[in-house]
This record gives structure tokens, sequence and C-alpha cells, in this order.
């Protein structure tokens, strides 16, 4: 199992390249399912959830070809000949976002079968609100063996108001609004970048899609979609991470190939810990002199404060002047870095859903286990500013989320190498 191990104490200096979202890119491939045309994609980032979805829809007898088997980043898919309508556990347990494939199949080929996902480590993520959605269709929906099997002669547009804001369960009922019959209407709609993304692609394959961007979508349904093309967007999350790498270890850092934009909420808090930041169209100049300064904090669905941030900003606090509050609203578990950090020397403490850092004016190495992909991205962020050696184990979570994050800090001048 591999591990990270570096030495921290060197500001990170030089230029870092953006790879495409993670969270864009999943749903996006699931969208290929919705064509008998191919849907030909760049940008789109070469990491382990990205290869479990299309073994996934290799699975189906989606068709996927590189047209130069040295770039990763750009593939065709071709789903004309689906033979396979089962997304199974083994492949579900590993990628939540295997859920993604059952508004496609239901909506173009009526019937899916779908594995419940199980636990995950940071909290529950009931998709009951799928269900609700796909029914309000008029599919015929039941739970049998631990699977959500699915059926419906041609799904009917309707007004569905979710129970709570869920990006999966958006991108899943927008998929399958499409190529309903008659005009769908999602209220409390997930507004984030990644959302709109896919529904950029739809429209590109065909789809009647107004209010992208809002919170509340309406799709005219249409007969088929065609063929695209499309450049998945930039990752904030990525982009967010090292900004606060930079924030933690210092430096001067020209992050490129992102989307500032989608970035404000964080931004601002990047800005009130001292981070000097300059912004252009499609890249951020972050320098850090000197220990940051602490910052209270609360996540929240987009445009708010990204729980997908939350763990990397904690650990900028934890060697911050002064006290800070972070108060976690989307997963429960989400929290579970901070005994990890701790053992790094931070001062944090847990009462609920908030943690309350007490920043410490140095950080020590120490051997740390990641519990999840954004933990992971934590603790390599704490250990570039610890004195000494820090060991970062089970990276594999890292590696979900995250296209050879070592390497890229490498060439930012940071001491740190991946072991096997």
């Amino acid at each position: 199992m591999d591990k990270l191990k570096m030495i921290g104490g060197k500001p990170l200096q030089g230029e870092v390249l953006i790879a495409g979202a993670k969270n864009a890119a999943l749903p996006i491939l699931c969208a290929c399912l919705l064509s008998k045309d191919p849907i030909e994609l760049r940008n789109v980032p070469d990491l382990q959830d990205v290869r479990t979805m299309l073994k996934l829809l290799k699975n189906m007898g989606v068709q996927v070809s590189f047209p130069d088997p040295e770039n990763r980043t750009h593939l065709i898919l071709s789903a004309a000949s689906i033979t396979s309508f089962e997304a199974t556990y083994d492949i579900v347990k590993t990628m939540r976002a295997s859920i993604l494939v059952l508004g496609p199949l239901l909506a173009r080929l009526g019937k899916a079968t779908v594995s419940l996902p199980g636990g995950c480590a940071i909290g529950a993520r009931p998709v009951d609100q799928h269900i609700k959605g796909l029914k309000a269709m008029g599919a015929a929906m039941k739970i049998k063996g631990g699977n959500i099997e699915a059926k419906a002669e041609r799904l009917q547009g309707a007004s569905i108001l979710t129970d709570m804001i869920t990006v999966t369960g958006t991108e899943n009922l927008l998929m399958a609004a499409t190529l309903a019959k008659g005009t769908t209407t999602l209220e409390n709609a997930a507004r984030e970048p990644e959302v709109s993304d896919l529904a950029e692609l739809l429209v590109k394959m065909g789809a009647k899609i107004t209010g992208i961007g809002s919170d509340k979508l309406v799709i005219e349904g249409v007969d088929a979609l065609h063929g695209a093309e499309h450049s998945v967007i930039p990752d904030r999350i990525e982009a967010g991470t090292f900004l606060c790498a930079v924030a933690a270890a210092g430096g001067d850092v020209l992050v490129k190939h992102c989307r500032p934009d989608t970035l404000d909420a964080v931004l601002v808090k990047l800005r009130e810990v001292g981070l000097d930041v300059e912004t252009g169209p499609d890249w951020i100049r972050a320098k850090m002199q000197g220990r940051p300064k602490a910052v209270n904090f609360r996540t929240s669905e987009y445009p708010a404060f990204p729980t997908d941030m939350q763990a990397q900003l904690m650990s900028v606090n934890a060697i911050a002047q002064g006290s800070s509050t972070i108060t976690e609203t989307i997963f429960e578990n989400r929290f579970m870095h901070v005994q990890e950090l701790n053992r790094l020397g931070a001062d944090i403490a847990i009462e609920g859903n908030t943690a309350i850092a007490q920043g410490v004016e140095a950080l020590s190495g120490a051997t740390v286990m990641a519990t999840d992909l954004r933990a992971s991205a934590s603790l390599v962020i704490a250990g570039l500013a610890a004195q000494g050696e820090t060991i970062v184990d089970r990276i594999y979570h890292l590696d979900r989320g995250y296209d050879r994050m070592e390497q890229k800090l490498t060439q930012l001048g940071a001491n740190i190498e991946r072991v096997k």
C-alpha cells in the first residue's frame, strides 16, 4: 500500500496545472448512456474514480477509446449497444457515484438495476431523493436484494421538489428528464459548477434546459439526444487544495488552468488568513509570508464554502495565529482527520458538528493515516508545514481525487515522495 513521505518547512514556488474536475467528469461520463452517438470528451482527469466509472460503463457495453493512447484525458465513448443494465455492488461499494447510471439507463432504455450504496466514511448519503424524483416521473421502483430495480415505458415530465439539496440527485434527475415526455421542473436543485457543466454538455447533445446555474431547472424532454464534444471544467477543489498548501507552507505559486469564479467563497477565507491572492480569467497567483491568521467558517451548499475544502482549510487553521471554529453542515462524520492532525501536534477539539482549533506555532512530523479523500489532502498540507518527517498512509484515498499530487508538489519544491 503506497504512502507519501515528506519533510516539511519548505515554501512552495513555481507553477501548477489543475486537472479536470472529478465531480464533473463522473456524471458527464454517465451522460454517454443517453445517446447512441459517440461523445468526445477532453480534460477528463486520470483518477482512480474515473477509471472505476469507465470500468462500469465498459461492463454495460460502452465502447471507450483514446485517440492518443498516451493521453488519457481525451476519450471517446460510444453507448450504441448496451449489453447490461446493472451496476453491481462490487463497483458501487468502491464509488458511490455509480448511482449516476440510474437516470440515463432508465430514460433511454427503460430499465436499470443499481446496487444500493453502502455507508461512507464521511457519513450517510441516502439516495431516497433519486428514487422519489424518478417515481414522480412515472418509474416503477423497488428495492430488492440490496438493489434498486427501476422500469419505465417512457418517463413523464413532472414537477419535483427535493427535500434537500443533493448534487448527485440533481444530476440523475436532470439526465433522466432530458428524454422524458413533456416538461420537468427541478426545484431546490444543486447549483454547483459541476452540475452546470453536465447541463452544458446535455445542451450540446440536444437537450432543452433552462435555468442552468440556478436552483430551478426546467427541462423540456426530447425524443433523442445526439453526439457532442465537451471539455470538462477545471477542478475547483484541487485548485483550492494547492492554495491552502501555499497558505500553510508559505511561498509564491501560480495556479494555472483553473476557474477563479467557482472559488469565491474559498478565496474570501484565504484572503482572511493572509494569503495574497491575485486572479485572472484562468489563473490564481498566491503568495504567503509568515503565519496565517485563524478564520471561522461554515460549510454549506454552493455558492457557500464547500464541504470538500473543510479539511484543507482546517490544516491552515491548525498553525494559525488565534483560535477558530469550523462548522460542518453537510456530512456528519467529516471530522475524522482531526485526530490525525492532533497527532502532528495540532490542538483541535470537536463539539458536535463544530471543531474548535487553537492555532499552534508549529506542527511536528509523525506517521498519520488518511481516512477519506479530502482528509488525505489535509494531512499532506499539514505535513508540508510541519517540522521533520511526516508519513501519510492509505493514500489510495488521495488517488481517487488528485492526479499525481506528489509530482505536482515536487515541481513546486516540496520534499515529498511516494513510497511503495
